[in-house]
């Protein structure tokens, strides 16, 4: 599995967490910060993050791949629009939750969200 993280860095504790809910092995982990400008349109900032993976179309299509999204929501928002319209599917998001009462703050994986299940149930309420 490939992980796209355009977020903070991931510790080996959060891809051994993360392992353990997909049932599988992170082969390969591209980090992409995020940071956009905000003064900026961000269709073409995106697509510039995005690039940088360096995939290619097919790859984009046919690669097992999981992400880390941004923190920003826009950024996040717009990430997972262009990405849907490169792979043809919505990708599988980590979800990150502050661990409580951690000094310094920390963060653990709490759960990977199939958005393409998600959006495939919330079809069925039309």
């Amino acid at each position: 599995m490939l992980l796209l993280n355009f977020s903070h860095p991931l510790t080996a504790d959060h891809l051994a967490q993360l392992e353990g809910l997909i049932d599988q092995p992170i082969e390969r982990v591209i980090d992409l910060p995020s940071q956009i400008d905000a003064t900026q349109p961000i269709e073409p900032q995106i697509a510039a993050l995005i690039d940088r993976a360096g995939l290619t179309p097919a790859e984009w299509q046919t690669t097992p791949l999981i992400i880390n999204p941004p923190s920003l929501n826009y950024s996040a928002l717009a990430l997972i629009a262009a990405l849907h319209g490169r792979m043809g599917y919505f990708p599988a998001c980590v979800r990150l939750r502050p661990v409580p009462n951690a000094l310094p703050p920390q963060f653990e994986v709490a759960e990977v969200l199939n958005l393409q299940a998600m959006r495939e149930a919330a079809r069925k309420t039309r």
